[in-house]
């Protein structure tokens, strides 16, 4: 009777562990399964890792523009420099002056890495205009540019319901007015806007070397950095692919390589005066490239008086149309009479 029981009492032991460890199992499946979920995909072989500011997670594409946090129509983008506080000044007083309340305008500055009193005045700029966007990951500088290119474009792809986005440089000026006219009868899917070039030749020296471009002896076809426009589904498309992207140093180069396999609308304007240095004024321009404060308050107060944006028509050099018939290598001959 007593190894009876004894017998029992074994068995029923070895049931009660069996039944915990089988739990404890499940628990610990469970367990990796929602911890592999939080984490997201990884990133693809041979790619190195992005931020998670750069990897958002899946369900951030997929959800509905109504979750948004904003809407408009137009998004000017400004990249900018932490100390640059005179620059966004002037822009703020003239040709961002009088925009429209579906034009969106942020001057864009990386903090990380600045000093307690950097942050403080910038602290204290934004508190006042509201209209910084601060990439806390991102150190601002001129090698990081195309970094700083690919998190802005997240940030708003993430945050902001909109048709259009023109990205310009702090010494740039624009005719909002005329831009927006022309983007309400553009189609906004597909749209690449800007002075292209397609015979540059890469750069071995100097401050625009690229010491890791290995595609061709010229750059891919791009719109040159000084002001071009972009249709919301472009930044979602360099968004959703951002941990695949090499990363180059110049930002618009890198931009139009990115681009280059995609079934995009090349639009050349010589409207956009955004070559490395202006070809001078002209009443058509959209957008003039390489203004030195001075020469942004001129112009608007041209506007302001007489409605035209040079005080006298000035041409420094010859403009082309791109001509896409022929290789990039041919695809920009000067002309006169053009703007």
């Amino acid at each position: 009777m007593n190894l009876l029981r004894l017998v029992c009492r074994h068995k029923t032991a070895l049931f009660l562990c069996t039944v915990c460890t089988f739990a404890v199992v499940l628990v610990f499946l469970a367990k990796c399964t929602s911890e592999t979920l939080k984490q997201g995909p990884a990133d693809p072989p041979g790619l190195a890792p992005r931020s998670n500011a750069l990897n958002p997670r899946p369900e951030k594409h997929d959800r509905d523009t109504s979750s948004k946090d904003l809407s408009t129509f137009l998004v000017v983008l400004i990249t900018t420099g932490p100390k640059y506080t005179e620059r966004r000044s002037i822009i703020r007083n003239t040709w961002l002056s009088k925009r429209d309340s579906d034009v969106l305008a942020m001057f864009v500055v990386g903090t990380l890495g600045l000093s307690n009193e950097d942050l403080e005045n910038l602290n204290v700029e934004q508190g006042r205009h509201k209209d910084l966007l601060l990439l806390p990951d991102l150190k601002d500088s001129y090698e990081n540019l195309t970094m700083k290119l690919l998190h802005m474009y997240s940030w708003l792809d993430m945050n902001v319901d909109f048709k259009f986005v023109f990205k310009a440089d702090d010494d740039t000026f624009a005719r909002l007015d005329l831009l927006k006219e022309e983007l309400r009868a553009k189609e906004p899917a597909r749209l690449y806007w800007g002075f292209f070039s397609g015979q540059g030749r890469v750069k071995t020296g100097g401050k625009w070397r690229e010491g890791s471009w290995d595609l061709c002896d010229y750059y891919i076809p791009y719109a040159l950095g000084g002001g071009y426009i972009l249709s919301s589904d472009l930044v979602r498309y360099v968004h959703l692919n951002v941990g695949y992207f090499k990363i180059w140093q110049n930002e618009d180069v890198s931009l139009g390589a990115w681009l280059a396999p995609v079934d995009v609308r090349r639009t050349h304007d010589p409207r956009f005066d955004t070559e490395y240095k202006s070809r001078g004024c002209n009443n058509k321009y959209l957008v003039t490239h390489k203004q030195s404060l001075e020469d942004m308050l001129e112009k608007h107060q041209m506007l302001q008086r007489d409605g035209k944006l040079c005080k006298e028509e000035i041409k420094l050099r010859p403009s082309y149309v791109y001509d896409w018939s022929v290789p990039p290598s041919r695809c920009c001959q000067r002309k006169e009479g053009i703007p």
